[in-house]
């Protein structure tokens, strides 16, 4: 179990120094400007992809100067099996409970959309392995990690979930995905570990595309 006082942690605790938040924070428009102007008119898709490709690029930029000790503070920390099932398991059922609420946000229905054109393997890299992979790194790792280090991991794991359903920009979807994002905090916490947040986070997109493109939901 993750604890602010838990030797077991704090002996190998790598922090997120506030100078990376900063070179986050400016290589992303940095990055995004040229890239939104060179896949301009190329299609939601490939503007999907480029946005969270920058995303990604923007978080190695941050990290870059800690070379290989980035990893352990971004979360990249081994943990068992029984974690990572667990994320999955409970990722399905929250997603479906949120399924039920009668919501449906107009950026759930344009991948819905995005999900039923030609080129599913396409749809599925862009939005089942590269969103939840920058998604991931930015909320539970980078922000989680900076955040972890100066205030602790409570503080880091409300934060860095409201953080990422106001990300989503439009309140109803900010709605469905902050049950889930509460959840990929409390695993990152839990554990210690970005593993188990981000292959439910795998999982629960990959499905949900699948189900788009070929169940017509």
């Amino acid at each position: 179990m993750a604890s602010d006082s838990n030797p077991l942690i704090q002996k190998d605790f790598v922090p997120v120094r506030g100078w990376a938040i900063l070179i986050f924070l400016l290589a992303l428009p940095v990055l995004l400007v040229p890239a939104v102007w060179l896949v301009r008119g190329q299609g939601t898709l490939v503007i999907i992809a480029a946005f969270f490709g920058v995303g990604l690029l923007a978080v190695l930029a941050a990290v870059a100067p800690m070379g290989w000790a980035a990893l352990p503070a971004l979360g990249f920390r081994t943990v068992g099996w029984r974690p990572v099932v667990l994320g999955v398991l409970v990722t399905e059922v929250l997603s479906v409970a949120v399924s039920h609420l009668g919501i449906e946000p107009e950026g759930m229905k344009e991948v819905g959309k995005i999900a039923r054109e030609p080129g599913f393997v396409g749809s599925l890299l862009a939005m089942a392995v590269l969103a939840p992979l920058a998604e991931e790194l930015v909320f539970r790792g980078l922000l989680y990690g900076w955040l972890a280090s100066r205030w602790g991991t409570v503080l880091a794991w409300i934060v860095s979930s409201l953080a990422f359903a106001a990300a989503h920009v439009e309140p109803a979807h900010a709605v469905l995905v902050l049950p889930l994002g509460l959840w990929f905090g409390w695993l990152r916490r839990r554990t210690d570990s970005l593993w188990p947040s981000l292959v439910a986070h795998m999982v629960n997109n990959g499905l949900a595309i699948a189900a788009a493109a070929y169940l017509d939901v």
